[in-house]
């Protein structure tokens, strides 16, 4: 299975959670030759370094430079579940609220309808974003970056 890594900084140490600040200027590995140029155009919109909690099971220390890996399609599976599916249950919502409304209050129903889809999508990603042991869609620290001796 492929992943993306990147490499980081460790924070804090929870159990077996740490907290970790990665390094934005490096992007992926094509960000310092040819590649889609994501590392620069991050570093136009986020000025201070963004910080993530991560599995740690190499019991990795405070101020160790790791390297934090997840799934390759942990992230859109990440992306779809935190957009779409709120989007869905609104449009659902106000669907069932148009279909089930009186002669005249068809928009009302849809509103309300579109109110309460939305409130019960974001529940749903909630909930299911919840589940702390599923470490296939977490990233995880994978090894600690060893520095060479100059």
């Amino acid at each position: 299975m492929s992943k993306l890594e990147t490499r980081a900084v460790v924070v804090k140490i929870d159990g077996n959670h740490a907290l970790v600040r990665a390094n934005q200027a490096d992007g992926c590995e094509h960000c310092a030759g040819k590649g889609c140029g994501a590392g620069k155009l991050s570093s136009l919109f986020c000025s201070k370094p963004r910080q993530f909690e991560v599995i740690n099971p190499i019991n990795a220390g405070i101020g160790d430079e790791v390297i934090v890996s997840v799934a390759e399609g942990a992230v859109m599976r990440g992306i779809s579940l935190v957009y779409m599916m709120p989007l869905a249950l609104l449009l659902t919502g106000a669907t069932l609220g148009n279909v089930l409304s009186e002669p005249g209050q068809s928009d009302s129903y849809a509103a309300v309808g579109a109110l309460l889809g939305l409130v019960m999508g974001f529940a749903l990603v909630k909930r299911t974003s919840m589940h702390k042991g599923e470490s296939r869609y977490q990233p995880i620290i994978s090894r600690q970056v060893h520095k060479s001796c100059e």
